[in-house]
Parts: structure tokens; sequence; C-alpha cells
């Protein structure tokens, strides 16, 4: 299992506007525990920075926790610590321009070697999924 909790050093956002990062829309499985109850649902998006879960059942904002994310090339999943950032309520899943529940979780990271490795294989991931054509879009609209 590739460890890469970390002890709360994390970019501080302060709300969706505030990403730092592109997303792609990559399908993950992942799992976590909450009040001694196991969970596994599925990523929506990733980026560098974060991702969006998918749960009927969101964390409170805030809430730090450690997850495994499921990424098929990997032979064991990564355990990653993060911070649910902000979530989608059953009423604001009921909007068009929000269609599921879950929550935003901002990745945490013990240090900068972490951060850099980490984020650098999201980046490979993103490219992979998207071509690399449609990443440097991606990239480039972001700047």
């Amino acid at each position: 299992m590739t460890d890469q909790t970390g002890a709360g050093k994390g970019a501080q956002p302060t709300g969706r506007e505030a990403r730092e990062h592109p997303r792609a829309p990559i399908e993950l499985k992942v799992e976590y525990k909450k009040l001694n109850t196991f969970f596994s649902d599925y990523t929506k998006n990733i980026s560098k920075g974060g991702t969006f879960i998918k749960t009927e059942k969101p964390l409170k904002v805030g809430t730090e926790f450690v997850f495994k994310l499921f990424v098929p090339a990997q032979d064991e999943p990564f355990m990653l610590r993060g911070q649910v950032a902000w979530t989608n309520t059953e009423a604001e899943a009921q909007r068009p321009e929000i269609p599921e529940r879950g929550m935003g979780i901002r990745f945490l990271y013990k240090d900068d070697e972490q951060k850099r490795g980490f984020e650098s294989f999201v980046e490979d991931m993103m490219k992979d999924a998207l071509g690399d054509v449609v990443y440097r879009k991606l990239i480039d609209k972001a700047k």
C-alpha cells in the first residue's frame, strides 16, 4: 500500500471557487471509515489538489480522514489523507448544475516531497485519461 497520509499540510482554499488545479473526470474507487462503518464510493473527478467523492452520506465539512484510492495501474491503493472542503446537500443535488451528492476533498500532505510525488502521479494519470492535447488545453485554460 502506498502511504500518502499527511499531518495536515495542505492548501487552504476558501471554497469551490478557490480551486487551484484543473480537474479531470476520472472515476476511481475509494474506501474510508466513518463511525466504525466502512464505506466504498467512487470519485467523480480528480486534480493535483483534491477530488470529489460521490456519496449519499458525505462527512461534515472540516473533517480530516484517511482513505484508500484505488488506481487500476497500481498494484496497491494509495493511502491518502484528506479534508472535507465542501459538500453537496440533497437539496443542492436536485439542481441541474449540481448533479450528484458528495463531498469535495482537499488532499493533505505530510511534506513537500510527498506533495510533489503525488501531484506528479495525478498529472500523469490525467494525461493518460484525457490524452496530451486535451490535458494541455485544460491546463492552459486554467492559467
